[in-house]
């Protein structure tokens, strides 16, 4: 039989992972703060990206409605495309996408910023909303491979997760807070400037980290390598739905935190507000990666996701500020363990060269989550009653939790002893689910 010689781009080598858990051994990885620190300044923009649009078109337009419509257009686009970069990212290096991807991204979201600030109509906004969210750059599921690549399969990977998540919402206790003072104290167009800005340098310090980024896999030209989508495996099918569930929180409440703050005549508390909502997320977040969980991630999974539709179920009842702050404090805390444990399931349910894409698919139905909330809570606050957006959570995550109990059993593990053939002439191991 013929031969195939794959070749792959090396990654910095790495300190054999340590087999103690807990982020103390994670942040001393070799190589871990070459991809961390970049990694953060390039995601932080990501949690200004939303409530910038909204805060900019409602200043602009005076519609909630407006307002929500624009910022559900970008992350109906992030949630489209996103994939396709994470492929193009397992397939071509992360570097390859980075590059151009934020360079497309400032340019879209200073034409987004330019038609609002000229009052253009809406479908204008709309244009310019497609290539803004589309280009967004995955840097969240970027680092999580990188992460897969460093630990090798270690028992960190479960730590590395959690301090992934408690990063991401690091980035949203700041992201709302600079975004909303930006947009109230110095100019309404404020946010989406800096959130460019921020996005340009901070992916270009990212992109040049190139010894941690995953392998590329390519091929000789002798032999076809076959690359399995990550939507194929059933289990990442499920996430997807549990993930449209969390971003319905997510966009619920931007739109109704900032509807409820200027009907008090406190707009400045929005990002408060919300800043609580994310210092819960990460204050659990922290927690969850510090144990070591004993259960079976389908049950934690299950169990938390339960705690999460039963608090946000509660959040159109709140009428004050203090009690607001208490519910959003405690649907914070029960988001965190939810999103660790999807994407922790992602490592044992996906194959290593199809995780980037993975991630992406998970990021992509929380932008998508989010959209469609922005979108029906900005209706539902310009027709109803202040706070009836919070309804929008409350749908979101009860539907998403009848689908993940229903279907719990196609998480389990994908299997590791059977192999299948890829290519001509040639066997790799491949799971088949």
């Amino acid at each position: 039989m013929g031969s195939t010689v794959v070749t792959t781009t090396e990654p910095e080598k790495t300190s054999p992972a340590p087999s103690r858990t807990g982020y103390g051994p994670l942040l001393r990885t070799r190589g871990a703060w070459t991809f961390l620190l970049p990694g953060f300044a390039a995601r932080q923009p990501f949690a200004m990206l939303t409530l910038s649009i909204v805060l900019l078109v409602q200043h602009t337009t005076g519609s909630y409605g407006a307002a929500g419509a624009t910022a559900a257009v970008t992350g109906v686009s992030m949630a489209l495309f996103a994939p396709y970069s994470g492929r193009l990212a397992d397939r071509h290096g992360q570097r390859a996408v980075l590059i151009p991807g934020v360079l497309a991204h400032t340019l879209a979201g200073l034409s987004l910023t330019a038609l609002a600030l000229a009052h253009a109509p809406l479908w204008a906004l709309f244009l310019a909303a497609v290539p803004t969210g589309a280009s967004v750059p995955q840097v969240g599921p970027m680092v999580r491979a990188r992460w897969g690549v460093t630990l090798q399969g270690s028992p960190l990977m479960a730590t590395a997760a959690a301090f992934e998540s408690v990063t991401d919402e690091l980035t949203f206790v700041f992201g709302p807070l600079l975004a909303t003072a930006l947009c109230t104290a110095v100019t309404p167009a404020a946010g989406l400037v800096t959130e460019g800005a921020l996005t340009l340098v901070g992916g270009l310090l990212f992109a040049a980290q190139k010894g941690t980024q995953p392998p590329v896999r390519r091929d000789d030209g002798h032999a076809r390598v076959t690359h399995t989508s990550a939507l194929r495996v059933p289990g990442v099918r499920v996430l997807i739905v549990t993930f449209l569930g969390i971003g319905s929180v997510f966009g619920g409440m931007q739109v109704s935190l900032a509807a409820f703050t200027e009907s008090i005549g406190e707009p400045g508390m929005n990002g408060v507000l919300y800043g609580v909502f994310a210092a819960g997320n990460m204050l659990s977040g922290i927690v969850c990666g510090a144990i070591a969980w004993k259960a079976a991630p389908q049950r934690r999974l299950a169990v938390g996701y339960t705690a999460l539709a039963i608090v946000a179920s509660a959040l159109w009842t709140a009428h004050s500020v203090p009690l607001l702050a208490g519910l959003g404090l405690l649907v914070g805390m029960c988001i965190a363990p939810a999103l660790i444990t999807g994407y922790t399931l992602v490592e044992s349910l996906v194959p290593a060269g199809a995780r980037t894409e993975a991630f992406t698919w998970l990021t992509g139905a929380v932008a998508l989550g989010q959209a469609a909330a922005v979108t029906v809570a900005g209706q539902l606050e310009d027709r109803l009653w202040g706070g009836a957006g919070f309804l929008v959570p409350m749908a979101g995550t009860l539907l998403a939790l009848a689908t993940l109990l229903a279907l719990r059993s196609r998480l389990a593990p994908r299997p590791q002893n059977r192999t299948v053939a890829r290519g001509v002439h040639h066997r790799v191991p491949m799971t088949v689910d």
